[in-house]
C-alpha cells in the first residue's frame, strides 16, 4: 500500500499492542553477538495471529534466523515440520482452540528446541511443559533472544 507515493507497508499496520511492540522491537537494536548466535538458524513459527507471526518472523530475521515459514495450526506444524525439518521453533500455546502440545512432543521426541510465546504467560502452560522457555505477549526482542538463547541451550528453566 503506498501512503502519498512516500512510504509503502508489505503488510497492514498492526493494531493495538501488536503496534506497540513493533515500535518497542524498533527502538533497540539486535546486539550483533544474537545475530552471529542465530545466523542461519531454521526456525518454524506456531502462531495463529497472523499479525503476532509478521512480528515474529521480523524480530527472528532481525538476529540471523531464517524463517521458514509460520503455520497457524496443528495440522500445518506437523506438515511443515515434515517436509521443512526446522532447528527450533516458536510455539503459541492456543490455536484458535487447539492446544499445541501435541507438537510440542513431536519436536521433543525430534530434540528440535523451542520456546512459548503466549498471551496466557507461565500460567497458560502445564508444570510438565514449564522445562522451555515461556514469553509472555507482547514481548521486546530482547526477550525473544534469550529464551531462544535458553531452548537452544537446553538450560532448564526456572520461569
Amino acid at each position: 500500500m503506498a501512503l502519498r507515493g512516500r512510504l509503502r507497508f508489505g503488510r497492514p499496520p498492526v493494531p493495538d499492542q501488536g503496534f506497540t511492540t513493533l515500535v518497542n522491537r524498533m527502538t533497540q537494536a539486535p546486539p550483533a553477538q544474537a545475530r552471529r548466535q542465530f545466523e542461519g538458524l531454521r526456525v518454524l513459527v506456531v502462531e495463529d495471529e497472523s499479525n503476532v507471526a509478521f512480528l515474529l518472523e521480523d524480530m527472528l530475521t532481525e538476529v540471523g534466523c531464517q524463517v521458514l515459514g509460520h503455520a497457524s495450526a496443528l495440522s500445518e506444524a506437523f506438515a511443515l515440520f515434515d517436509r521443512l525439518h526446522p532447528d527450533a521453533a516458536v510455539l503459541d500455546v492456543n490455536l484458535r482452540g487447539e492446544m499445541v502440545f501435541p507438537f510440542a512432543e513431536r519436536l521433543e521426541q525430534s530434540r528440535v528446541p523451542f520456546l512459548f510465546a503466549t498471551g496466557y504467560g507461565i500460567a497458560g502452560v502445564p508444570e510438565q511443559w514449564r522445562r522451555w522457555p515461556v514469553i509472555q505477549k507482547p514481548f521486546q526482542l530482547k526477550t525473544l533472544v534469550t529464551a531462544l538463547e535458553t531452548a537452544l541451550a537446553g538450560e532448564r528453566t526456572a520461569n
